[in-house]
């Protein structure tokens, strides 16, 4: 008896009270706490640093392609362009206002706003297409289409996010993804001065 009550009483301190460590009571951290708001920051730190240099070393391979030969020639610059970054470059404003408030309406204009500038990257992509500059039409064009479509991509990631953050608002996760959507902003304008206006 005196072994069955010890038994129960060593469970009890393991699975009844903070589970094995205190991370059994799901709030992500010992004893039921949540992780501090900078370890959030410093994870997503680590992926922006990820991304970047994907985009470094696509850089480096657009500088060094440009040099090689005469086939290469820029394509021009679709004005849809501009609107697309007036909608990208208003997100992170409204996206900024979400985050000082906590507020879900501009999270939900946000996620507009991110929508329309897909959209409006694939009416781009159409328009270069039906006046017949494809992929592998010329080497610019060939860099267009994959850094923006990339870009593209991981636009679409931080609207899932914004998706997940308009039904369930929680401010260490409005902070963290508010910091993947300006540095999405801050990308695509520098894909735009490296694609048209460098050098």
């Amino acid at each position: 008896m005196a072994t069955t009550t010890k038994s129960k009483s060593g469970l009890n301190g393991l699975g009844a009270g903070n589970g094995f460590g205190g991370w059994g009571n799901g709030g992500g951290g010992p004893a039921g706490r949540a992780m501090p708001p900078d370890t959030y920051r410093l994870g997503m730190m680590f992926g922006l640093a990820g991304i970047s240099m994907l985009f470094i070393s696509l850089t480096s391979a657009y500088v060094v392609r440009q040099g090689l030969g005469a086939d290469w020639q820029r394509t021009r610059m679709p004005d849809l362009l501009w609107a697309n970054t007036a909608l990208l470059v208003a997100s992170s404003f409204t996206f900024e206002a979400a985050r000082r408030s906590l507020s879900r309406r501009w999270l939900t204009v946000t996620l507009v706003l991110g929508l329309a500038f897909l959209g409006g990257q694939l009416a781009v992509w159409s328009q270069l297409a039906a006046s017949g500059i494809y992929l592998g039409t010329n080497p610019h064009s060939s860099f267009f289409y994959t850094l923006t479509g990339l870009h593209g991509l991981h636009v679409l990631g931080g609207l899932a996010a914004l998706g997940y953050l308009t039904a369930r608002v929680r401010r260490r996760w409005v902070e963290v993804t508010a910091l993947y959507w300006h540095f999405m902003d801050g990308l695509w304008l520098y894909l735009m001065v490296l694609l048209f206006w460098r050098g």
